[in-house]
């Protein structure tokens, strides 16, 4: 997608022949300039945009596309995205982490012990993510990998030692649901979406780097439930439900608007998102009724591919990204793989290889079911490209054409 969207954008200002490498760290342009081609490369995925920031990106990106502004202008439009203040204060984004650690605990089948535990919990993580966020300090920053341990860690030690007295406290839903920031579910799964459309490298890359984050929350997961001295096999076992059915229908709303407020997404995002959401889950609800738990992300996925293109279709709509994340979420894939590398280094290697098995067959199913939402969208005509792409592609056929017959004279887009 981001190549070829630079490939359109350069269409539109003139440019013939870009060249488009897209990492997960970097991008490699190479730009012709008659006999020479001038070639730079950019760090990228340095920082961290808020959704609304995403938001706006992606608007200039599409005035960009249609040729609506110029590279100037781009460049000055993207500075202040990037400078948009916070949507919301610190105390509002904390309450939107225990507002989506309860949704989550909901969805994992918690009880109201569960509940209570994880809002404190999600307090405390929701707290420590937003120091880090807004922290400049290098040294700080050079520690990063650490901080999932530590959440791990302490989250761990404070759900096995209240489990040790508090006889209705299960471990699953309070010990994942305030890591769920650390879950590199959306990561792990894009990893396996490029290797399976022929992006090795952005894909093995992102595949070593969520396997990692989840290798750290796992130690740190190990760590305190030795010190508490509970077996870290417990971390897997799910109690039964005594919320209801209902209960897990209402914890999509409520996660969806916890990553609203703690995510900073735009009003009008948050009808889509809840939206995709619903749709996510109904498909996985309902793959899962017909082929079980482990293809059952594959049916959410698909579900919910379409709709996301429609809300970005939409004047007031969320970028593709903002409404595809928490669907991400929701499907949980770095849930399981935390689960099963947990088990591993728990000494319970059978039923940790198990569980690893299963989140890769969930990670694959995933991304087979947004590639195949992909198609079917592309195939619906309110939700494929819109016509001023078929124009961009229309005039880089143009231009080779005339290239091809020898015809030097210079386009009436260059001239200007």
């Amino acid at each position: 997608n981001t190549a070829q969207t630079l490939e359109d954008i350069a269409d539109v200002n003139g440019i013939a022949g870009l060249g488009a490498i897209v990492l997960p760290t970097a991008l490699i342009l190479s730009v012709p300039h008659g006999a020479e081609v001038q070639t730079e490369v950019r760090t990228a995925g340095t920082s961290k945009l808020s959704m609304d920031q995403s938001d706006e990106l992606f608007r200039v990106v599409r005035r960009a596309e249609r040729g609506e502004i110029t590279p100037v202008e781009g460049l000055a439009a993207i500075a202040r995205a990037r400078t948009l203040p916070p949507r919301f204060e610190p105390p509002m984004r904390l309450l939107g982490a225990t507002v989506f650690t309860v949704g989550l605990v909901l969805l994992l089948r918690g009880s109201w012990a569960d509940l209570l535990l994880g809002a404190v919990l999600g307090v405390g993580v929701g707290a420590l993510q937003i120091a880090l966020s807004r922290t400049t300090s290098r040294e700080v920053r050079n520690y990063q990998a650490f901080w999932p341990l530590l959440a791990a860690f302490t989250v761990t030690v404070v759900v096995l030692s209240l489990g040790r007295v508090w006889s209705e406290l299960s471990v699953f839903a309070p010990l994942v649901a305030p890591l769920v920031t650390f879950l590199p579910g959306g990561l792990l799964t894009t990893g396996v979406l490029e290797l399976s459309s022929g992006h090795v490298i952005s894909g093995a890359g992102r595949l070593a780097s969520g396997l990692m984050q989840l290798v750290l929350l796992a130690l740190g997961i190990v760590a305190g439930a030795q010190l508490v001295g509970f077996p870290p096999s417990v971390i897997g076992e799910v109690p039964g439900n005594p919320l209801g059915v209902a209960a897990a229908w209402l914890g999509v709303a409520v996660f969806g608007v916890g990553v609203f407020v703690f995510y900073g997404a735009r009003t009008e995002s948050l009808r889509w998102m809840l939206l995709v959401l619903y749709v996510a889950y109904a498909g996985q609800v309902i793959g899962g009724l017909f082929f079980g738990g482990t293809l059952s992300a594959f049916f959410g996925a698909v579900a919910m591919t379409p709709i996301a293109m429609l809300a970005a279709r939409q004047e007031d709509g969320p970028a593709m990204l903002v409404s595809f994340l928490p669907g991400f979420w929701l499907l949980v894939p770095g849930a399981l793989g935390l689960e099963g590398i947990t088990r591993i280094f728990g000494d319970d290697e059978i039923e940790g290889v198990t569980a690893m098995a299963t989140t890769v067959a969930t990670m694959v199913s995933v991304s087979l079911g947004v590639l195949l939402g992909l198609a079917i969208g592309s195939r619906i005509p309110a939700l494929a490209r819109p016509a001023w792409a078929a124009r961009v592609r229309a005039l880089r056929e143009a231009r080779l054409a005339r290239a091809l017959r020898g015809d030097h004279h210079d386009d009436p887009r260059r001239r200007r």
